[in-house]
């Protein structure tokens, strides 16, 4: 049983508060919350001096084989193909401050080089997750910020910098979810109702911009520097705890990725966050009976927009201000002041 929280009031309080009791999230338009989740993960790239180090991300080495990968190529995850950048080392006329995931642009052994890290909890539940991000502009890649279970539960924004044409003003993202009817139709999911190809306003491999997306109980949310992107409900939305993943890769598959990229492409992440509910039963246990009286504080997630992408905005733990930092259904020193004024209604779901 996991919990769903619904805020119903709230207002500023003039005296230090914890987070004792959740984030608060909500959607730009009316009827998107606030919801409440209770766990946080916060990684500020850009002062993270070393992510092999980092606890709250795990950097991933494997292979997928063409045939696998439905590509021309295969895929190469390499340890190499990550690398950090914190703000601190950076050199006038640099990178980046963040974390680079690199696509090689020459093959090994018949694979083309990529990159990927997971998040080191594996029970996020229903949650806001976003990442700040700067794409690539060689084309021939897919970048990806997405939450996984399993290949028929997964949530998905893809970038592929092949289909970006900058005299058209055209940058499209590939919002997917991955379920037992796009298993059906070999794994792609436009044949389903869980795609949508939006393009986005902006040109993303100009600067950074968050990209975030709201998992709740039979419905999905997308949005691009807090603007609604897209809305995907019904019975293909995933009801399980998973993971989150940032990814970078290329197999040649002329239909999705194209590439290889004729040069070393490189995605550069400034932050990751991740607002919600776990799926262990003991922790929520111990937050039900800690928050029952409704009145302990809980922090608002503030928006993001293209003005602070590349730095993330307010982070709420200690440690992810200072880096990475993880909340487990426990106290944290809030930088905003907030208090419930009003009834909190619990909702068991799923």
């Amino acid at each position: 049983m996991h919990l769903l929280i619904v805020l119903l009031a709230l207002a500023p309080c003039l005296a230090a508060a914890v987070c004792e009791c959740g984030y608060l999230a909500k959607g730009p338009q009316e009827g998107d919350g606030p919801w409440l989740f209770t766990d946080a993960v916060e990684s500020d790239f850009t002062k993270i001096a070393n992510i092999s180090q980092d606890k709250d991300w795990v950097r991933q080495q494997f292979n997928v084989s063409a045939k696998d990968g439905r590509g021309r190529y295969g895929k190469s995850f390499g340890l190499d193909d990550i690398a950090s950048h914190p703000k601190a080392n950076l050199v006038k006329g640099g990178s980046e401050a963040g974390l680079d995931l690199r696509v090689g642009s020459l093959l090994d052994n018949d694979a083309v080089p990529g990159a990927e890290i997971d998040s080191e909890r594996m029970d996020m539940h229903w949650g806001s997750y976003r990442a700040g991000m700067k794409l690539t502009n060689i084309s021939g890649t897919c970048a990806a910020f997405f939450w996984y279970f399993n290949d028929t539960q997964e949530i998905d924004m893809e970038f592929l910098s092949r289909e970006y044409t900058a005299g058209m003003q055209v940058y499209p993202v590939n919002l997917v979810i991955q379920s037992k009817q796009s298993m059906e139709a070999g794994y792609d999911a436009s044949k389903t109702g869980t795609f949508q190809r939006v393009n986005l306003t902006f040109n993303p491999t100009d600067g950074f911009h968050e990209y975030r997306f709201d998992y709740l109980p039979g419905r999905v949310l997308f949005y691009a520097d807090s603007e609604k992107l897209a809305e995907m409900k019904g019975d293909a939305i995933p009801s399980d705890a998973g993971h989150l993943i940032l990814q970078h890769w290329s197999n040649g598959n002329p239909l999705w990725s194209g590439g290889p990229p004729t040069q070393d492409a490189f995605l550069t992440v400034s932050y990751a966050k991740a607002y919600f509910n776990s799926s262990d039963t003991k922790g929520n246990a111990d937050w039900s009976k800690r928050c029952a009286d409704a009145k302990s504080a809980v922090c608002a997630v503030a928006d993001v927009t293209a003005g602070n992408a590349s730095t993330g905005g307010q982070f709420f733990t200690d440690q992810g201000a200072k880096g990475s930092g993880v909340v487990r259904h426990e106290a944290s020193r809030a930088t905003t002041l907030m208090a419930v004024l009003a009834v909190v209604v619990m909702v068991r779901a799923l």
